[in-house]
């Protein structure tokens, strides 16, 4: 079993930057393909970004490409995703989550293992 536990959202001004932070336990994390997913109230969980467990084949959100970054540190068992250029459509609930695959793609929620209990990320208009 692979815990994840998600830190660094809050409150943001549009156009500023924060950068979420998901520590794994366990020894696997290097095997797992890594992504990002979002959700807001009434809507169902959108996938935001991906990484394969080499930190090769990043995919990403259309509506994030150009602003957010994905990226992930195995010796420290941490994936991070670097949001810049915030917007106020991207207020949402932030969840990280494992794939036990290893390759990244872009993501359905179906398709992932585990997930973290999700952090809040508000940004002001």
């Amino acid at each position: 079993q692979v815990q994840l536990v998600e830190s660094g959202g809050g409150l943001v001004q549009t156009g500023g930057s924060l950068r979420l932070s998901c520590v794994a336990s366990g020894r696997t994390f290097s095997t797992y393909a890594m992504a990002w997913f979002r959700q807001t109230p009434g809507k169902e969980r959108e996938f935001v970004a991906g990484i394969s467990w080499d930190g090769g084949r990043p995919y990403y959100a259309a509506s994030v490409t150009g602003r957010f970054t994905i990226s992930r540190d195995n010796a420290k068992n941490t994936v991070y995703l670097q949001m810049d250029s915030l917007k106020f459509e991207d207020t949402a609930v932030y969840y990280c989550a494992a794939n036990r695959g290893g390759l990244a793609y872009e993501f359905g929620p179906s398709d992932m293992h585990y997930w973290g209990e999700g952090i809040l990320v508000t940004v002001s208009s």
